[in-house]
């Protein structure tokens, strides 16, 4: 098991002084900016370089320059308490260079997505993608089935060349037929999203890696690749929840072994692949899917390999790569300790 390397605690008083603040809008974030020592993008890149950790190994970075993100989710609770500006500023001098979005607003109260989009420039960062549900039976609901022209345009608004969604293609069932229908819908949206100049994925949990009810013998990713069209619906892959899916489904309901790789699926098809979710696990067999999720370096997944052998691929250095963690204790240390492992590993000398 890997151990990200002791990282310096963030000022104690900074918190406070941002909470008094309230939400920060793009004035305010070039106050933010200073309070945190990162009025600027070229200062985030100088003050990023005490929270990294001592490479490992003495080859290229395998997270390349401009492809290390973090998907906020992990930073609701630290977006809806200090505002995104504040936030954007801590990922910043972190070294983070891109996010993701789970909602726009996620407990601000109202901001605009010319505002937000100011927010990222001020704090050189680029938003990559963003999750969107999946579908509703409420038509009122902002989803890609009830309000698809809205969601492309909102992503097109923030300058995002992908919009998604972590919702699993289980609408319909999980037969191969269900699955078939779900992905003539993902065809869909993946066909409206490049008009627009977009690309549209879906991010995997573990259950996507399950089998069919009518069709034990087939494994409902398996059917998923197969029936979208690779032009038009891509994937981010969820490397946690890959390895967890690996663990729980390694064995077809009728007892016959069905071993897979979660790299496999990405070395097969690397351009289907433009963003990876990391985040890392411990293996623990009393957790239903093996894993208790970690700060990322802390598991046993193990990253130098993954991205090693993604790096290779062609193209493979075009990739994105995303912190998350679903449940951290301290979602900015959770930030700044991840990004700092990931910045640490360094392709091995041949």
């Amino acid at each position: 098991m890997r151990r990200t390397p002791a990282i310096p605690a963030p000022d104690p008083g900074l918190s406070a002084r941002l909470r008094r603040r309230g939400f920060l809008g793009v004035a305010a974030g070039a106050a933010a900016a200073s309070l945190l020592g990162a009025a600027s993008p070229a200062h985030a890149a100088t003050t990023a370089a005490p929270d990294a950790a001592a490479p490992h190994g003495r080859g290229r970075p395998l997270v390349p320059k401009g492809r290390l993100g973090i998907q906020l989710y992990t930073l609701r609770d630290k977006v809806a308490e200090i505002g995104f500006a504040a936030v954007f500023a801590e990922l910043a001098r972190y070294g983070y260079e891109q996010v993701e979005f789970a909602g726009y607003t996620q407990g601000t109260g109202d901001i605009s997505l010319g505002e937000l989009r100011r927010l990222l420039r001020e704090f050189g960062l680029r938003g990559i993608g963003s999750h969107v549900g999946y579908w509703s039976a409420d038509p009122a609901d902002y989803t890609f089935d009830t309000q698809l022209t809205k969601v492309l345009d909102d992503a097109a608004a923030l300058g995002l060349p992908h919009v998604g969604t972590a919702a699993s293609p289980d609408r319909y069932g999980r037969t191969v037929d269900a699955w078939k229908r779900a992905a003539d819908d993902f065809n869909r949206y993946g066909a409206a999203a490049r008009e627009r100049g977009l690309k549209f994925y879906q991010h995997n949990h573990q259950m996507e890696f399950g089998f069919a009810e009518d069709r034990p013998d087939v494994r409902l990713y398996d059917v998923l690749l197969a029936e979208t069209d690779p032009d038009l619906v891509f994937l981010e892959m969820d490397i946690y929840w890959a390895y967890a899916g690996r663990y729980r489904f390694s064995v077809r309901p009728d007892g016959t072994p069905a071993p897979f790789e979660p790299i496999d699926y990405v070395l097969k098809q690397p351009e289907r692949y433009p963003l990876f979710h990391v985040k890392d696990g411990e293996h623990d067999e009393s957790a239903d899917d093996g894993y208790r999720m970690v700060d990322v370096g802390d598991g046993d997944i193990d990253y130098r390999r993954f991205l090693t052998k993604v790096g290779r691929t062609p193209g493979g250095r075009r990739h994105n790569w995303l912190v998350e963690h679903d449940q951290p204790a301290d979602s900015l240390r959770t930030a700044r300790r991840s990004a700092a492992y990931l910045r640490s590993l360094r392709a091995r000398e041949r």
